[in-house]
């Protein structure tokens, strides 16, 4: 019972060079057959009938089956561009893989498999180009369990021809739900911002450390279907609708104290340095009382929203 239920392993297909030959010697190995498929032909027809010679008459049939494999052999040519590949099989067997750009022949009853031409109307050439994934942003809950709204946008390319046509049913469709799937695995692991004691890598505050995780997670999803990814970043992040602005004020009020923090620094620092300067220069002796209806003064001056409105004493301060 436990071995009808065990998950059977995947039959990986691993890529290899397919046979073939020179493009150029065919095409004139080709083109000479059919010369001599019509000069048989040809012989065959103004000797043979005119004379009844049997033997000219036979070059007709073998002239009509060199020009038939001549045409049968010449579905055999390929044409690379850079970066392009074809994955071939024969008769539903993986065949080998043209990865180098050329012009070559292979045998003509293989066939090209390219699983991403239904959907994306793309050729059955593979492109082995550098390509760009930017899924739509989807909304997913961070560390904190709040809800953000994060996109990726993902540079990938195929090493693996095979693996990317044999083993998964689509690597287009693959690596787009594995993309997702990375965001929210990634996402659910780090809050949005960095917390209060800053020692913890954020979403928002540490971007390049999240792109190097997020590439290492997503690659390990994706060394399946023979995929390279060259770089993956976040484009898009923000809180859902619901709580932006929520988080909107929260951020404001964090804001607005370490301003105030800052302020009320550096108003001690001039209230001391006054207080050192009064009496340094002897300009005016102070009791306690007096030094402390001073600081309050400075402080309320220094820390205030509004510009203080001077009062002039014209009596004395005892």
């Amino acid at each position: 019972m436990e071995k009808d239920n065990a998950v059977r392993p995947l039959n990986v297909v691993d890529e290899r060079p397919a046979k073939h030959a020179n493009g150029w010697v065919m095409l004139f190995v080709i083109i000479g057959m059919i010369v001599c498929a019509i000069a048989m032909f040809a012989l065959g027809i103004a000797f043979g009938m005119d004379e009844g010679n049997p033997a000219f008459i036979a070059l007709v049939p073998v002239g009509m089956l060199i020009f038939v494999t001549a045409i049968i052999l010449s579905i055999g040519f390929k044409l690379l561009q850079p970066n392009e590949a074809f994955v071939l099989t024969l008769f539903g067997k993986y065949y080998g893989t043209l990865k180098t750009d050329g012009f070559y022949w292979t045998n003509p009853f293989c066939s090209a498999v390219n699983p991403a031409r239904a959907v994306a109307g793309v050729s059955r050439k593979l492109s082995l180009k550098a390509m760009t994934l930017n899924n739509d942003k989807q909304k997913v809950n961070d560390e904190d369990g709040n809800p953000i709204e994060i996109s990726v946008v993902v540079i990938w390319r195929i090493t693996n021809t095979a693996r990317a046509v044999f083993n998964v049913e689509n690597y287009m469709s693959y690596i787009s739900t594995q993309c997702d799937a990375a965001i929210r695995q990634v996402a659910r692991q780090y809050p949005y911002d960095v917390s209060s004691n800053g020692d913890e890598n954020s979403l928002r505050g540490s971007a390049q450390e999240i792109a190097a995780i997020l590439r290492e997670e997503l690659q390990q999803r994706v060394d399946i279907a023979g995929i390279e990814i060259i770089e993956a970043r976040i484009s898009h992040l923000a809180y859902a609708p619901e709580i932006a602005a929520a988080m909107l004020q929260r951020q404001q009020a964090s804001a607005i104290i370490a301003a105030r923090q800052k302020i009320v620094e550096g108003a001690v620092s001039m209230v001391q340095m006054a207080l050192n300067k009064l009496s340094e220069e002897k300009i005016v002796e102070l009791d306690d009382e007096r030094k402390a209806q001073m600081v309050s003064n400075l402080l309320v001056v220094l820390c205030g929203n509004r510009d203080a409105q001077p009062v002039v004493g014209t009596g004395s301060i005892y």
